[in-house]
């Protein structure tokens, strides 16, 4: 017996690039902003700091929706943080002694051959602010702004 395909069907845009997570505003795809974390380990800390006080990608959105075309990233091993600004740049702190930043719920749905959708799974959506989802093992983010 045949399991049923329960993957959503997708009619929308495709993303033009693999590997980069893009917001779903109606029927357009923006590209988030993609960086590299820099990581600076003190004793039990460990602090993620991406360079600019905003990201120039914004979406009025409290609960946002993302499309990735997964080429290598794993979409159920990405972590969404939100991001304090300090000292003109953003950045997390994850501690193992101390509470800390972690990782916001995300759902991933698979859409189809290597197509995900990512969306927010706070009961009350994001509050405005600065935020980074990045796969786990990396240092790779993509940034955007809710405002």
């Amino acid at each position: 017996m045949a399991l049923p395909n329960f993957a959503a069907k997708y009619n929308g845009p495709l993303p033009p690039q693999p590997d980069v997570l893009y917001l779903v505003h109606a029927d357009n795809l923006i590209p988030t902003e993609v960086n590299n974390a820099k990581e600076e380990k003190k004793k039990d800390d460990t602090n993620y700091s991406i360079p600019g006080a905003s990201s120039p990608v914004r979406t009025p959105l409290a609960e946002p929706i993302f499309i990735l075309e997964s080429k290598n990233i794993v979409a159920d091993r990405i972590g969404l943080f939100k991001l304090d600004v300090k000292g003109g740049r953003r950045e997390v702190t994850i501690s193992k002694r101390r509470k800390s930043s972690h990782p916001l719920r995300l759902a991933v749905t698979p859409l189809g051959d290597n197509l995900y959708r990512i969306e927010v799974d706070e009961n009350l959506g994001l509050e405005n602010g600065e935020y980074a989802l990045s796969p786990e093992g990396s240092n790779q983010v993509f940034c955007f702004e809710v405002y």
